[in-house]
C-alpha cells in the first residue's frame, strides 16, 4: 500500500519489529514502520486495539513506539538514522516512583 518515492535519495536502514527497514535520510520513524508494513506499532492500554501512526503530526499519539529502548516516543516526531530499533509499544508504560 505504501511505496517509498523514487527520487533518488541517501538512505538509511533501521530495524522495525526485527524487519530491517532501508528509508530515505530524513525520514520519520513513522514512515518506516509503514514501508516495513506491520500490522500495528501499538496497542491501546485498555482494550489491547491495535494502533499504526495515523496524524503524522503529533497530534493523536497513535505511533508511540519504543524507539532505541526508550518508550512512548511519538515515532512521527522522530527522524531515522543508521542503526535505529523500533519496536511496538504494548500495553500502559510502567510510571516510576520514588519510595522513600
Amino acid at each position: 500500500m505504501f511505496r517509498l518515492r523514487p527520487e533518488a535519495r541517501a538512505t538509511v536502514r533501521v530495524d522495525v519489529d526485527g524487519c530491517e527497514v532501508t528509508v530515505p535520510e530524513g525520514a520519520t520513524a513513522a514512515a518506516a514502520v509503514f514501508a516495513a508494513g506491520l500490522p500495528a506499532i501499538r496497542e491501546t492500554p485498555v482494550s489491547g486495539a491495535k494502533r499504526l501512526p495515523y496524524c503524522m503530526m503529533g497530534v493523536c499519539f497513535d505511533c508511540l513506539a519504543e524507539i532505541d529502548g526508550v518508550p512512548n516516543r511519538q515515532a512521527c516526531m522522530v527522524e531515522v538514522r543508521e542503526g535505529m530499533t523500533i519496536r511496538p509499544q504494548r500495553g500502559a508504560r510502567a510510571i516510576e516512583t520514588d519510595a522513600e
